[in-house]
């Protein structure tokens, strides 16, 4: 009820936002929460191995940053990517693939959960090391720069991310060089185990470029809406050559930090309140019910359609062969 109510508070804000735009939204967001949901399942059954972070209750951030994009803009992550790959088109069986070790993955099966790319879709990872990401995103900003398009970077990192040295180093020669780059806060409210309260100084961490000259703004990372036009907004500000920009988006997780983390540091019914009042594919799903712009029976037919993407997906990754043993001397530096 509380969902529903914000959404149609959110709908009388923004009367402009058309049936197509809505169910793009939906869909996609659908599609992430479906697929993490079955990685989540396969991981469960030991098909995937190693660290698997899933990206369950975020899904409103990736597609509002995406659906102010254009063709060459580039994005960087950490290790929660998964979301991203998918929100920026890059195929579901490839990533499913990537995440059981296969050699129809998208790194040929030796990237695994945290390191894929695509240069076909400007994606360039999933970064397993906390933070590093983020000076190679300014160098991808710097590189358009200097190639003189107005292309943009979005730069992702979390919370936790956000105390290491080398962002501010980052923010530093990024608002120097004036570099078209996003520098996107998720802010999940936990850094691996411990809340942002504990852990941060700042209660808003957009406010820590400040320093540097850069502006940033807080967003309702729960509102796919919302998301979007903030991102309009500081892409805007970035083709204009005006610098970098920060975007904190306050979103929630749902899972714990990985597939190991029994998450005791948080009650169960806080993370219900918000899978109650704030789930951001309910929000949308309550729109396009409320407008009319989809009656119940469309929106379980996109279900199951999605589904059937994602079954696919998963599919593919257990039929698909383990990568030769002469793949491990290949794409490597000698």
């Amino acid at each position: 009820m509380a969902a529903r109510k914000g959404a149609e508070a959110q709908a009388g804000a923004k009367p402009n936002v058309s049936k197509d735009e809505l169910l793009t939204y939906y869909r996609e967001m659908l599609l992430i929460r479906r697929f993490e949901e079955k990685a989540g399942q396969l991981y469960g059954m030991g098909l995937i191995g190693g660290f698997c972070h899933l990206y369950i209750g975020q899904e409103a951030v990736v597609v509002g940053l995406e659906a102010a994009t254009k063709e060459g803009d580039k994005r960087i992550t950490s290790y929660r990517d998964h979301g991203h790959m998918l929100a920026c088109g890059m195929d579901p069986k490839g990533v499913m693939a990537e995440l059981t070790g296969r050699e129809g993955g998208l790194s040929k099966g030796k990237g695994g959960s945290m390191h894929m790319f695509s240069k076909e879709k400007h994606f360039y990872g999933g970064h397993g090391i906390v933070g590093a990401q983020v000076p190679l995103g300014a160098g991808l900003a710097f590189a358009d720069k200097y190639s003189g398009n107005d292309n943009v970077t979005f730069a992702y990192f979390g919370d936790g991310a956000a105390n290491q040295g080398q962002i501010y180093e980052t923010f530093n020669m990024a608002a120097l060089w004036k570099l078209p780059v996003i520098f996107v806060i998720e802010n999940n409210q936990y850094a691996m185990g411990t809340s942002q309260k504990r852990s941060t100084s700042t209660p808003e961490l957009y406010t820590r470029g400040t320093a540097f000259g850069i502006p940033g703004e807080a967003v309702d990372g729960m509102d796919v809406l919302a998301v979007k036009a903030a991102s309009e907004k500081a892409v805007a500000h970035c083709r204009a050559g005006e610098g970098p920009y920060i975007l904190e988006i306050k979103t929630y997780r749902y899972r714990g930090h990985s597939m190991s983390d029994p998450a005791k540091y948080r009650t169960r019914e806080e993370v219900q309140k918000m899978r109650d009042e704030r789930d951001p594919i309910e929000q949308v799903r309550d729109l396009l019910l409320t407008g009319k712009h989809a009656s119940d029976e469309d929106l379980k037919a996109i279900d199951k359609e999605i589904k059937a993407i994602v079954n696919e997906a998963a599919d593919f990754s257990k039929e698909s062969p383990e990568p030769a043993l002469e793949e491990l001397w290949t794409d490597i530096y000698a």
